[in-house]
């Protein structure tokens, strides 16, 4: 595949701008013109991956610097734009907002320089008409590495208000490539933490992508877009694409014997994962199978280890906990020793119990809603060895939750998370690693490959 993949990051000034609806609409108007096209989302967020997979027919990627270091946003970008003829990324929150206390680390700006993508600004203007050349101007010159290439006029209230925006833009020598007229909100509802995830609202989901479609293609200027995407050039430094099977790595399948199954958790509940996870443990040697905890009374046939994600547990708390097949099925599991992996809603699942309603009992520990967010990126460090990492293993994680477990870390805990206020968190019991921090193994494949090793010999 050519390094030199057209390309566009649809960014904003400011949270709720409404790139979301334009990267989204966009993905699907390019789509409806016949061109594959890659998905992709700036920072560690699950959910609008979903809505892109729908707009697109393609996986969602994330590409996050923090998680994954900058060395890496090239060669997964490329990864997952493979055979595609165009390329659409959603930045994340304002264009220069990265990780805190980091700069612009983990940035929409940081992803775009390290791709070499022109930025297209969404812009509401629904409170100015002069003014917006001001704001345009400044976020278009403030670093001469990002090039603005372009602006989309979201919540435009008429005629004579687009003309006067016009009017602005051209001193400051932008190009105006969209007008979004102020219509009712396409239906995308929010609750605790974002945007209810496609798997829960399907049919819903897919009518409220094709609206995005409609209103990006009938007020924007899809050729124009397409060409500053086709004017990209090469990702610097000379990327080649991210592959999941390392170099000197080659799973140990003696002839004769079977891939070892690896359990993933899905549907409604645990909505949470990162594609190269899955791509990683099969070229570790896993047959990897999904399962529902909502629906599936049994654990995949010869179940070998099992990984369960993040996702909204609390939601479905009384559905999970009515499944008692299932969560005496994982506890089963647990109790013999085989390798289990759990991610924040993972890892309440594997609780005692979750607002008072029985849990699997993995652990020794209760659950529960609050009222407190607790978001951010946390620089952490193995505290020993588990069937995820070695001692002392360094990761980045990202923690984004409503809810508190009590105790928040075992007699081992999963990390040490390092920064002004260190602590330790998480378990690590037997064969079962839990904490309440998302990791992307990409970041460090040797997490898969132990996972699947220890599901052959445990």
């Amino acid at each position: 595949m050519s390094a030199s993949v057209p390309r566009l990051v649809i960014a904003a000034p400011s949270s709720g701008s409404g790139k979301t609806t334009v990267a989204t609409g966009l993905m699907a108007a390019f789509a409806a013109r016949g061109l594959a096209v890659s998905p992709h989302k700036v920072g560690p967020d699950y959910i609008d991956p979903g809505y892109h997979a729908l707009a697109t027919g393609r996986v969602g990627r994330n590409l996050d610097a923090y998680l994954c270091g900058p060395e890496l946003v090239g060669p997964l970008f490329l990864h997952g734009a493979r055979g595609c003829d165009i390329a659409v990324v959603e930045g994340v929150m304002g264009l220069y907002d990265g990780a805190a206390g980091e700069g612009e680390l983990a940035s929409t700006a940081h992803v775009a320089k390290l791709l070499g993508a022109p930025v297209v600004l969404v812009v509401d203007a629904s409170s100015q008409s002069r003014s917006v050349a001001a704001l345009v101007h400044g976020f278009a010159s403030w670093d001469p590495e990002v090039r603005v290439g372009g602006v989309i006029l979201n919540k435009v209230a008429s005629d004579r208000h687009e003309e006067l925006l016009r009017e602005a833009l051209d001193q400051a020598g932008v190009p105006v490539l969209g007008v979004l007229r102020r219509v009712p909100q396409v239906d995308t509802p929010s609750r605790h933490l974002g945007l209810v995830p496609v798997a829960e609202r399907h049919a819903a989901a897919v009518e409220a992508v094709a609206a995005m479609a409609a209103q990006v293609s009938d007020g924007c200027d899809l050729p124009a877009l397409e060409a500053l995407a086709r004017a990209a050039g090469a990702v610097p430094g000379g990327s080649a694409p991210w592959t999941p099977a390392s170099p000197t790595h080659h799973p140990t399948r003696p002839d004769g014997q079977r891939a070892p199954v690896v359990a993933i958790a899905g549907g409604p509940a645990f909505t949470f994962s990162y594609a190269e996870h899955t791509e990683l443990l099969t070229a570790a040697g896993a047959d990897v199978v999904a399962f529902d905890p909502l629906r599936d009374e049994e654990l995949p046939e010869g179940t070998a280890g099992l990984v369960i994600g993040g996702g909204f547990p609390e939601v479905y708390a009384s559905e999970l906990s009515a499944n008692e097949p299932l969560r005496k099925a994982v506890a089963e599991l647990a109790g013999s020793g085989a390798p289990v992996a759990a991610e924040c809603a993972g890892l309440l699942y594997l609780c005692r119990e979750l607002d008072g309603l029985p849990m699997c009992g993995v652990l020794d520990a209760t659950a529960r809603m609050t009222e407190r967010l607790t978001l951010g990126y946390r620089d952490a460090v193995a505290v020993g060895d588990s069937v995820l990492a070695a001692a002392g293993t360094r990761m980045r994680g990202h923690e984004f939750h409503r809810t508190a477990v009590e105790p928040g870390s075992g007699a081992e805990p999963a990390w040490g998370v390092r920064g002004p206020r260190p602590r330790v968190e998480g378990f690590v019991e037997r064969g079962v690693h839990a904490s309440y921090l998302h990791t992307h193994w990409a970041s460090e494949p040797g997490v898969a490959r132990r996972f699947v090793e220890r599901c052959r010999t445990s």
